[in-house]
C-alpha cells in the first residue's frame, strides 16, 4: 500500500461529502493518520443501514468510519 499524501486526502475527503450523502447519517468528515500517510475519518450518528455500501476507499484514499452519536454545538 502506497503512502497517502495530505493533499490527496484532502482531495478524497471532499469527494466524500457527496458518496455519503444520504447513505449516512453522517456527522462530520475528517483527515486522520493511517500508517505513514493519511486517509478520510467520516463521523456517523449512527451505524448506517446494513444494505448502504459505504466505501473503504475514495481513489485510492483509505476511509475509516466511525459512530459518534450526535454531533453537539457549544
Amino acid at each position: 500500500m502506497s503512502t497517502i499524501s495530505l493533499d490527496e486526502a484532502r482531495a478524497a475527503r471532499e469527494r466524500a461529502k457527496s458518496l455519503f450523502a444520504g447513505k449516512a447519517a453522517v456527522v462530520g468528515i475528517g483527515l486522520t493518520r493511517v500508517g505513514d500517510g493519511y486517509g478520510v475519518k467520516v463521523n456517523l450518528e449512527s451505524p448506517p443501514a446494513a444494505n448502504a455500501r459505504l466505501p473503504e476507499t475514495i481513489d485510492g484514499v483509505p476511509v475509516r468510519i466511525e459512530v459518534v452519536g450526535k454531533g453537539r454545538t457549544r
